[in-house]
């Protein structure tokens, strides 16, 4: 095993309980994957908070968005025969697949990136309108010429694609609707341009031909992508067998730009790696690692609403240049955090 991650023994640093629920009648049952980002003088964690109703015997319940944003609460009886809910995270039901949660996004801080708490006069950012009637997820968050970009997952019966929206200052906020249609998440754009253009990460899916492999694109404007080209595939037999998709922003070093990546196996277990990208050129990769760079090890990893996972999409990188302090969403429940050594991660990669 290649775990070289420095997990903070404060470790979850956030769970459920220590955050209320959005709407009276619900319960948060995960937090995951914050977005993460440095803005006046603290650490900021964009966090997906997952809600539902209390869930008995009888009936499983879940609550979705109507187009015009208010909460509506679905309840099928467990017995239906045209239920399948055999998933911790979807059902189908009647042949419409529905989440067991509905996730928003919402804003912590913290003044020594351990202890985080909840600002007043920051708003909770919630999904609007059709495309994203299923919630809002796994949000990545970058900061470019003065203004902050976030990209996340947008989902509805319509399917799965990646929203962005755009603020200056955390309170307002700009819409650009979905920028990559379904079946689409995990888009990281990076935090400077290259050759004038801009370039992002994401992950297209399909059931068929192809699989679910990370993809590069650029674009003159951030929002609008094109020149798609597979940049890495999963690997038969190894920790990354069913999906990779891409973390947080790639990393620029002398070396290329690093990026931490997740990768999970068919039978669902999550692990990170690292990939370097060629910095003129990020299309080339240069090295990737043949052992994860982190392991569901841990108790918080390995037992949760859905165990075995370790995924993150945001990081920052401290003032020594090396340290590279990643934050995570560990068995889809907890949000925990974790050192790396650069070096050590070159290392791996055998660069």
């Amino acid at each position: 095993m290649a775990d070289i991650a420095k997990r903070f023994p404060q470790n979850p640093l956030l769970s459920p309980k220590d955050l209320k629920p959005s709407t009276d009648g619900l319960l948060i049952a995960c937090l995951l994957n914050p977005g993460v980002f440095r803005y006046e003088g603290k650490t900021w964690l964009l966090v997906r908070v997952a809600e539902r109703p209390q869930q008995n015997e009888v009936h499983v319940s879940f609550p979705i968005l109507t187009e015009t944003g208010e909460t509506k609460i679905m309840e099928i009886a467990l017995n239906d025969a045209d239920l399948i809910a055999t998933d911790a995270r979807v059902v189908r039901y009647k042949g419409v697949d529905y989440l067991t949660t509905l996730s928003h996004l919402r804003l912590l801080c913290s003044d020594d990136g351990i202890k985080f708490y909840e600002p007043e006069g920051y708003p909770k950012l919630f999904g609007k309108g059709p495309l994203q009637t299923f919630g809002i997820e796994d949000c990545r968050v970058i900061e470019l010429e003065d203004k902050f970009y976030l990209t996340f997952t947008a989902v509805s019966d319509s399917g799965v694609g990646v929203g962005m929206r755009t603020t200056a200052d955390w309170k307002t906020f700009t819409e650009h609707g979905m920028i990559l249609p379904p079946h689409n998440k995990d888009v990281a754009i990076f935090e400077e341009k290259i050759n004038g253009k801009y370039y992002a990460l994401h992950r297209p899916s399909s059931v068929d031909i192809g699989g679910n492999f990370i993809w590069i694109a650029e674009s003159p404007d951030g929002e609008h992508w094109g020149n798609h080209k597979c940049i890495l595939k999963t690997r038969e037999g190894m920790w990354d067998s069913g999906r990779v998709g891409a973390g947080a922003a790639p990393i620029k070093t002398e070396k290329g730009w690093l990026e931490i990546y997740h990768g999970a196996t068919r039978e669902h277990r999550y692990c990170l790696g690292a990939v370097l990208l060629d910095l003129n050129d990020p299309s080339k990769v240069l090295a990737r690692s043949v052992e994860p760079i982190m392991e569901p090890i841990a108790p918080y990893e390995i037992t949760g609403f859905f165990g075995h996972v370790v995924f993150t999409n945001g990081h920052v990188l401290q003032d020594d240049g090396d340290t590279l302090t990643i934050y995570y969403g560990a068995a889809d429940e907890h949000v925990c955090g974790a050192n790396f050594s650069i070096k050590e991660i070159f290392a791996n990669l055998g660069v």
